[in-house]
């Protein structure tokens, strides 16, 4: 579960745009996500267009950013077979300290990946 290469050229100057606007937001939404004990794993969605996965959480003419931002969890991923069941533990195994990094599933048409992008620091 590495970075995408494609991800990097293609993706990060627009995201990392959206990002620094929403940090903060998805920072406190990961936090309540875990507190709630709703899962130890949130996972934030961008998208070009509006996925049906987990909730809206930013749509981006709301917020005038370029992406959408729906919030997740693994089990959800799970349950919808974007992680397979088979797969799960390798994905935690992978997966940052959410304290520290945001965990991105973007999507944009065939293109699907999961990063972890860290917060800014204060």
């Amino acid at each position: 579960m590495e970075n995408d290469p494609e991800l990097n050229g293609k993706y990060l100057g627009t995201i990392s745009k959206d990002f620094v606007v929403v940090a903060e937001t998805l920072k406190e939404a990961s936090y309540q996500v875990r507190k709630r004990k709703i899962s130890d794993y949130p996972i934030f969605v961008f998208s070009r267009t509006q996925l049906p996965v987990g909730s809206v959480f930013l749509a981006k003419e709301e917020a005038a950013l370029e992406w959408h931002i729906n919030a997740s969890y693994l089990e959800d991923f799970v349950q919808r077979q974007l992680v397979m069941p088979e797969k799960e533990e390798e994905f935690k195994a992978a997966y940052r300290d959410p304290d520290e990094f945001c965990c991105l599933f973007v999507a944009d048409n065939e293109f699907q990946s999961f990063i972890f992008i860290p917060y800014p620091e204060d």
